[in-house]
């Protein structure tokens, strides 16, 4: 026979009759039984005797326990460290383009030396300024703009922006604030990157340039501004590939779309339109300015030298140009298109290596 706290339990093999005597045997401890144990220990278990047990078992039970609070506690102060603050565009242009917001003062606007450039025409040069205090707040202010900046669609002057609030920047352009770890910013930027670019030029690819070029032809019908296309094509490229090889070409892909890159202004749009053509958007320049941005493009790529193993290569590109006043009073994206290959096609016909 077993006791737990004075209740004799019957162990033997056969029933115990009724009748029979029941036999007791005494422990030093006895264990109370309890219908489950707590997963933190709640304080020392009491001994047989009745007194407290402080042996070292009970202490290193509690342990673990005051140590896993400390660890979280740290893990979470080091979490919020480690958040940064961004501006994502949830609607424009450039929908799904992430800002760090490194410094305590940004510029958001469409300058060349903003910190967030908004390439919309709806958006003032300097449009606002986010600024971090000392405290950690993000403020955003007004700096004058035409248009104005509304938070969660309310115009404001300066206010002070929570995570998940909503900025629109003019007419066109609706940003996201929020606070995100190093690694989620890392990947919106990665996704964005994949979503507009091209993978061997890293200009932008054709599906961002098909979405960016109706934009803006919408806007010059609208606002009566210049706006023209240039397609330009590397001469004789498959010549280029027969000889020395599709890496070859690949190189000379890469390097021609740097050079173009270098010569045209930051707010001109260069695109790979497929295989070894190229399309440049240029807005605000009449169209003898175009011809001139055009013709600087072709003498800088004509004087590359390209380096491939023990040899340097030479290439040239012809370029076609056409502006969308060409087009009518009522020009189309497909009438621009339309002209610009019909000018590209002349300028090869002609001899290549020359402006149409």
């Amino acid at each position: 026979m077993v006791k737990w706290e004075g209740t004799a339990v019957s162990v033997r093999s056969e029933p115990a009759m009724r009748d029979e005597p029941r036999e007791t045997v005494k422990f030093e401890k006895v264990i109370p039984i309890e219908p489950s144990r707590p997963t933190v220990p709640q304080g020392p278990e009491p001994s047989g005797d009745g007194a407290t047990d402080t042996s070292p078992e009970s202490d290193d039970e509690e342990r673990p326990t005051l140590r896993g609070v400390s660890v979280a506690l740290a893990a979470t102060e080091v979490a919020t460290a480690s958040e940064r603050a961004v501006l994502t565009v949830l609607r424009g242009l450039n929908a799904g383009q992430v800002f760090a917001l490194e410094r305590d003062s940004a510029l958001i606007g469409r300058a060349r030396e903003a910190d967030v450039r908004i390439d919309d025409a709806g958006t003032s040069r300097r449009h606002a300024r986010l600024l971090r205090s000392q405290a950690g707040r993000h403020i955003l202010e007004d700096l004058g703009s035409a248009n104005g900046i509304f938070v969660n669609g309310r115009r404001v002057e300066r206010m002070d922006l929570e995570d998940g609030d909503r900025v629109q920047i003019g007419p066109a352009v609706l940003l996201r604030f929020g606070l995100v770890a190093a690694d989620e910013e890392a990947l919106a930027r990665k996704l964005y990157e994949g979503s507009t670019r091209d993978a061997l030029t890293r200009l932008y690819n054709r599906k961002y340039f098909g979405e960016r070029i109706v934009a803006e032809v919408a806007y010059a019908l609208r606002h009566q501004t210049p706006l023209s296309l240039l397609l330009v094509d590397i001469d004789h490229f498959k010549r280029v590939n027969d000889t020395f090889g599709h890496p070859a070409g690949d190189v000379v892909l890469r390097i021609v779309a740097a050079q173009a890159q270098k010569s045209i202004r930051a707010e001109d749009v260069l695109a790979r339109f497929g295989g070894e053509e190229f399309v440049v958007l240029v807005r605000g320049i009449e169209p003898n300015g175009v011809a001139v941005l055009a013709d600087r493009i072709r003498v800088a790529i004509e004087r590359l030298s390209i380096p491939w193993g023990s040899q340097t290569l030479k290439t040239t590109v012809s370029v076609g140009v056409a502006s969308l006043p060409e087009c009518g009073p009522n020009g189309t994206v497909d009438a621009l298109l339309g002209l610009a290959d019909e000018r590209l096609y002349k300028a090869k016909a002609g001899g290549r290596n020359r402006v149409c």
